[in-house]
């Protein structure tokens, strides 16, 4: 499947298909200290289950029919939390394998949908491989997190959202980290407007891939690590990016804990590390807009504990 890209109609198709199943997350523009230069957010953080993750698990459990063992995922969290939404809607059975360094609120909500939940491993590669291992042996349908169609294709409906939205905008500002929703939003785009990743600086899969030309190992240290730290890119994502995504920047743990502070106090936004990594990219400097540039970014998911929001300060 490497190399194949993904249409609007694909898109569309898919959007028809979830759209009685999940939010029309809403947009807002405010300002980021500057009320003369506004910002344009689509809160995906709302969406069914937390994130952005239920638009493609929705597209692959409608997409294809789940056998009588039901459906088994690996997750960082998120995507954990998805299937599980995704499976008690539907009432098919879920299993799923999230590395250790999982946040307990992503672990707590999996266990209350109802998912039978296995918890091992460091990171997202080790529950990646565990499940894998029950799928082969228990014959359930395995829900890719980034790197399948059906996943791309429901996370571009956030672009198709977004352009309903919000435009004109010139430039869309994504998180990555296995690269599933920066391929589908980009994939919606093509190339109409600028679309520009933003990883965490301790896990930057898709800066060490175009580095190399080819998807390879990366760190997968960061705070958002329970998110944005597969060990590499996406086979069938990172062609798409290479056609339609014009850059990536990085930001510090630090940037990323500034813009989840900043976002509640000034916004009440509450979103997760990794929901966060846009706007540490323009509070941080690491991108910097035009004069008269129409930035949106995406605030991807809010999967944490209240806690969590105390530890920005």
């Amino acid at each position: 499947m490497t190399g194949e890209l993904i249409t609007g109609d694909d898109i569309r198709g898919a959007h028809d298909i979830i759209r009685p199943y999940i939010r029309r997350t809403p947009v807002i523009e405010a300002g980021l200290g500057d009320p003369a230069r506004p910002v344009t957010f689509k809160l995906e953080q709302l969406q069914c289950g937390g994130s952005f993750k239920a638009r493609g698990a929705f597209t692959n459990m409608l997409s294809r029919k789940a056998p009588e063992a039901g459906v088994v995922a690996a997750s960082g969290g998120n995507h954990g939390v998805a299937v599980a939404y995704c499976a008690h809607r539907l009432g098919v059975p879920a299993k799923i394998f999230v590395p250790v360094v999982s946040s307990p609120a992503k672990v707590n909500r999996i266990r209350e949908l109802g998912a039978d939940l296995v918890v091992g491993g460091d990171r997202y590669s080790d529950a990646y491989e565990a499940s894998q291992e029950w799928a082969a042996d228990s014959g359930a349908m395995f829900v890719h997190p980034y790197d399948h169609r059906d996943t791309i294709r429901g996370a571009g409906t956030l672009g198709l959202e977004l352009s309903e939205q919000a435009m004109p905008v010139d430039t869309v500002l994504v998180p990555v980290g296995g690269g599933g929703l920066i391929a589908g939003v980009a994939s919606w785009f093509a190339g109409s407007v600028r679309v520009v990743g933003v990883e965490p600086d301790g896990a930057p899969t898709l800066s060490y891939a175009r580095a190399a030309g080819q998807p390879v190992d990366a760190p997968t240290e960061s705070i958002a690590a329970d998110a944005l730290a597969p060990r590499q890119i996406g086979e069938l994502v990172f062609p798409i990016t290479q056609a339609f995504v014009e850059d990536v920047v990085l930001v510090s743990d630090e940037a990323i804990r500034e813009a989840q502070s900043t976002l509640w106090e000034t916004l009440r936004i509450a979103a997760e590390p990794a929901g966060s990594v846009t706007v540490a990219a323009l509070l941080s400097g690491r991108y910097k807009p035009a004069e008269d540039e129409r930035v949106a970014v995406v605030v991807s998911g809010a999967n944490m504990s209240p806690a969590q929001l105390d530890q920005t300060k």
